[in-house]
């Protein structure tokens, strides 16, 4: 299954300024598509889909001999915010508490004097009302930012995107989740050494071990499953791998 998603590997700065829908793909989010066939749509319909995670640059190395390198939400947004501060531009934040929302104004207006910071805190609930999804189309429309950050954690905010995105006036759209809360600081991410060894997974299990690890331990471990499965599949072929499962 993993062969039928599109990863982007270039570099962020070869992606023209258009208006495009940017998710991005982990081990886990990959696991939730194998059950939710809209959240499955709206990664396959994006625009640039982002190899978000160490376990899939491996798992595309091993299923098609490939090196792809890793683009973590983190570094998506951090390019957004550089590309669009030089530009003098606007962008805009849907999603988590006003709270949250107050504190990425206060760092972002510090590390990007000029940059035109908006924001929206939607209904803190499973599924928006008609009315809700309006009242967000019509905020971000009002202002037409150069990107649009979205972030009400995967698969919601995929889905919410994709659904919207011919309604929505802006350039970006980009599904980052819990970026929100890293660059607010109410959540530390992980050391970058960890980042850049792959570990970051490591560090957030240790760090919220009652809500991680169901999504490390079992979920890395569906995965590479998974990932075997199909390795097995592709190479010797439908049918003799039925009598495997």
């Amino acid at each position: 299954m993993l062969n039928e998603f599109k990863l982007f590997n270039g570099a962020l700065q070869e992606i023209s300024s258009s208006k495009k829908l940017i998710t991005t793909l982990n081990a886990h989010s990959f696991n939730t598509l194998k059950k939710d066939a809209a959240f499955r749509e709206a990664l396959q319909a994006s625009d640039m889909l982002l190899p978000d995670g160490i376990s899939v640059v491996m798992a595309v190395r091993l299923l098609q001999d490939k090196k792809i390198r890793k683009i973590a939400g983190d570094d998506l947004f951090r390019y957004e915010m550089e590309r669009v501060h030089s530009n003098n531009g606007k962008c805009f934040f849907l999603g988590s508490s006003e709270t949250t929302l107050n504190l990425i104004k206060e760092r972002a207006q510090k590390e990007f004097p000029g940059l035109q910071v908006y924001s929206y805190s939607p209904p803190y609930k499973p599924q928006f009302t008609e009315e809700e999804n309006k009242h967000m189309v019509d905020a971000v429309n009002h202002v037409e930012p150069d990107v649009l950050f979205v972030g009400m954690t995967a698969p919601k905010q995929e889905k919410w995107a994709f659904a919207h995105f011919e309604q929505l006036k802006a350039g970006h759209i980009c599904c980052i989740g819990a970026v929100f809360d890293f660059y607010a600081g109410t959540v530390k991410r992980a050391p970058s050494w960890m980042v850049n060894a792959g570990m970051e997974w490591f560090y957030r299990l240790v760090r919220e071990p009652r809500r991680m690890w169901k999504r490390y331990l079992i979920g890395n471990t569906l995965f590479v499953s998974e990932i075997l499965k199909e390795k097995l599949t592709y190479s010797f072929g439908d049918h003799n791998f039925t009598s495997l499962q």
